[in-house]
């Protein structure tokens, strides 16, 4: 490996169980080196390294590696000392993001566990890459550093239980392209708990700490810490949450999200999705035509999604596309559901077909033929190179959503975009005494 990934072979392999994982760095940077760069390190640098690593005998663990966290008597009290000084404490562990969290005193996480009717260690899901187990315990901790309300816990247990679905493909999350987990909550928990669905909602309400809670599970819980197993190389933003205007569903005859997906309607769910970017810049979607707010979101997502990565990772898209209530009036009167939408996006989300044979500009000789690092799919053969051939073709129809959200007064339409997870959704299970709890 590049030096950079010493720490996350070491880490990942003692989530594995191997404690003495033996490693070889490559002194320099691999992707960009030449041919002969790379064979001069490997005979005169790796080969020698490679036989010692295999053949030496071992002197204790060489992975430098420290057991987990579970893996230690838990105490009841971790540390003591002012605000300042847990704030100091948890940031030097690599707890925190370094923005102030609340100290998550044993008061306060109680507080938090009367809103889950599990038991406070129940295992709820074994989160990778740190192999961790994630309980309403150490949620209600990382739910208190961030800043969440008691009430919050429902939304961050369903959260936890989504992300560790074999679909969604956590352990991805340390690929050096960047991955942002974010939420979306649907149900009539948005009303209850005032979870933002209109102008400025990620920044808003309670959502921004419910994101930045979750964000803290998966930082330590997940085990994803920046420049240290989760490896985007400029950083990320922090996970964000939205809701969606379930009421200007209604009012158009579209279905909200969870009943697109199988969910009664009226259930509370949180589905986690991901992106790497947080979108362009909103665009105005002026007029009544619906067609040309449709070629807009087509032309916005093919700006947005890489489609020498898209089409290889096949199934392993998704996109969603977020427009604001006036403009989705203009498309549900014009004869639209919700899902004619994102097939048309997923449809009509194109490329020129000879575009699909280069990898690259050859005008700055970076030209390759695309066929030497993935093989097209079949369905692409009989399209000539003046035609054209969808971004997401083999991937399905699922692979784009559509979510209402935003100002309620205005134009605007966004995409997002990632490879490498699919979204999942689960049922946000509220606690037998719920009305009681937030009547106090």
């Amino acid at each position: 490996m590049t030096p950079t990934f010493a720490k996350t072979a070491a880490t990942i392999a003692s989530a594995e169980g191997v404690h003495d994982l033996r490693t070889v760095e490559y002194p320099g940077a691999v992707m960009n080196d030449s041919d002969a760069e790379i064979r001069d390190q490997f005979e005169k640098v790796l080969l020698a390294r490679i036989v010692e690593a295999l053949t030496e005998p071992a002197e204790g663990s060489s992975s430098g590696s420290r057991p987990h966290a579970d893996s230690r008597k838990r105490q009841a009290v971790a540390f003591k000392g002012s605000a300042d000084e847990v704030n100091r404490f948890f940031f030097e562990q690599g707890w925190s993001d370094g923005l102030p969290i609340v100290p998550p005193t044993a008061e306060k996480v109680q507080e938090f566990l009367q809103y889950s009717d599990r038991l406070p260690d129940e295992q709820v899901a074994v989160l990778p890459q740190a192999n961790l187990r994630a309980t309403p315990r150490n949620i209600a901790v990382n739910a208190v550093m961030a800043g969440c309300r008691p009430e919050h816990m429902p939304v961050l247990i369903a959260a936890v239980e989504a992300v560790a679905e074999p679909d969604f493909q956590l352990m991805s999350l340390g690929t050096t392209g960047m991955i942002v987990p974010w939420l979306l909550v649907n149900g009539p928990i948005i009303k209850q708990l005032g979870i933002e669905y209109g102008v400025g909602l990620a920044s808003r309400g309670p959502n921004p700490a419910i994101g930045r809670g979750f964000g803290f599970v998966i930082r330590n819980i997940a085990g994803f810490r920046p420049a240290e197993t989760y490896m985007a190389t400029w950083g990320y933003f922090p996970p964000f949450v939205f809701a969606e205007d379930e009421d200007a569903c209604e009012k158009m005859g579209w279905n909200p999200y969870p009943v697109e997906h199988g969910f009664a309607k009226g259930t509370n769910t949180v589905t986690v999705r991901s992106t790497g970017s947080w979108g362009p810049q909103a665009l105005n979607a002026h007029g009544t035509d619906a067609k040309y707010l449709l070629d807009i979101m087509c032309d916005l997502q093919k700006r947005i999604t890489l489609e020498y990565v898209a089409i290889p990772f096949g199934p392993l898209n998704h996109a969603t596309v977020l427009i604001t209530p006036p403009t989705a009036a203009v498309l549900a009167r014009a004869g639209y559901s919700k899902r004619d939408v994102a097939n048309h996006v997923w449809e009509n989300t194109r490329m020129p077909r000879r575009d699909a044979n280069t990898f690259g500009t050859p005008e700055a000789g970076l030209a390759k033929k695309v066929d030497e690092i993935f093989r097209l799919p079949e369905c692409y053969e009989a399209v000539g190179p003046d035609g054209t051939i969808p971004v997401f073709a083999s991937a399905g129809k699922d692979t784009v959503d559509v979510v209402v959200c935003g100002d309620p007064y205005k134009d605007k339409i966004t995409n997002f975009w990632k490879n490498y997870n699919r979204p999942v959704s689960k049922e946000i299970k509220l606690p037998a005494r719920w009305e009681a709890l937030l009547s106090s």
